[in-house]
């Protein structure tokens, strides 16, 4: 709990670190909190769950979403199985999130499923990072998995500055036909359009029930500036918050600074009452 509410960091990043490009660990010290990954990995780059359970216990995150990722071609490899250690150690407080590259992964389904039935609260994708869009018919065996079971989509919507990345994949217009031929799926919009597309994200989350925005990467002071043509209080309601830790200073301050922007009923949405409705499992009793 943080200030008596409930909170829910859903972008959380915690790799074996010796899988990384050298700019992922550049990332996270320039945007990180001073030391932090010296406390929480040991000396051989394996995070140390105890360590990661007590930082975010003290930071009144009651839930963290993990994440994995396999873009070799620009941060690395951030394999679904490095996270489930993580997970054994407090169910509770951590839930992994699945990930998939339509580059690498053949059958696309069948590793979605088997992620899934690890315990993957939702399905990452990085087209930025892993070189492919999100209307690729190659990925909609992978909708139909969610859809049936579920579980929510997130997408990558937003630039990244790692080398290799393809940002033009970011663009939400991309998502418009995946919206239209699953209308029983949740959409997440990961980093909310930062960059160029603020603007059409929010507009295609206020314009379907399905799609969400989610706040890692934006610095809460900036949202109001970010989606400065929409009515904030009422946009805020489909927001997800979110990191992207450790390239962030603290959680407890970010969770704060947003609430700080909205009504007290609309704060308890976004710090953990959106995120209990659409990620797959999540209790709704916290």
């Amino acid at each position: 709990m943080l200030d008596d509410m409930p909170l829910i960091d859903a972008h959380v990043h915690v790799p074996l670190l010796g899988t990384l490009k050298p700019a992922w660990l550049r990332w996270a010290r320039d945007f990180g909190q001073d030391g932090v990954l010296e406390d929480v990995w040991d000396a051989a780059g394996r995070p140390r769950p105890d360590r990661l359970d007590a930082l975010f216990a003290a930071q009144g995150v009651d839930v963290a979403l993990l994440f994995c990722e396999y873009s070799p071609k620009a941060t690395g490899t951030q394999a679904f199985e490095d996270l489930l250690p993580i997970v054994e150690h407090n169910p509770a407080r951590f839930r992994p999130v699945a990930n998939v590259n339509p580059h690498l992964h053949f059958p696309l389904a069948a590793e979605v499923r088997r992620q899934l039935d690890a315990g993957a609260a939702a399905l990452k994708l990085h087209p930025v990072h892993g070189g492919f869009r999100c209307d690729d018919r190659a990925l909609y065996p992978a909708y139909h998995v969610l859809e049936e079971r579920g579980v929510p989509l997130v997408v990558h919507c937003g630039t990244s500055s790692f080398p290799g990345s393809a940002n033009e994949n970011a663009d939400p217009v991309y998502l418009i036909p995946v919206v239209r031929d699953f209308p029983g799926l949740n959409v997440v919009l990961a980093h909310g359009g930062r960059g160029w597309w603020y603007d059409a994200a929010a507009f295609l989350a206020l314009s379907s029930d399905t799609v969400w925005l989610e706040l890692s990467g934006l610095p809460p002071k900036r949202l109001p500036e970010y989606y400065a043509r929409f009515d904030l209080a009422r946009l805020a309601r489909k927001w997800i918050f979110g990191t992207d830790w450790p390239g962030v200073p603290g959680t407890a301050a970010n969770a704060r600074a947003v609430a700080e922007l909205l009504p007290d009923d609309v704060a308890g949405a976004v710090l953990a009452g959106n995120a209990m409705k659409v990620y797959a499992g999540l209790s709704r009793e916290r």
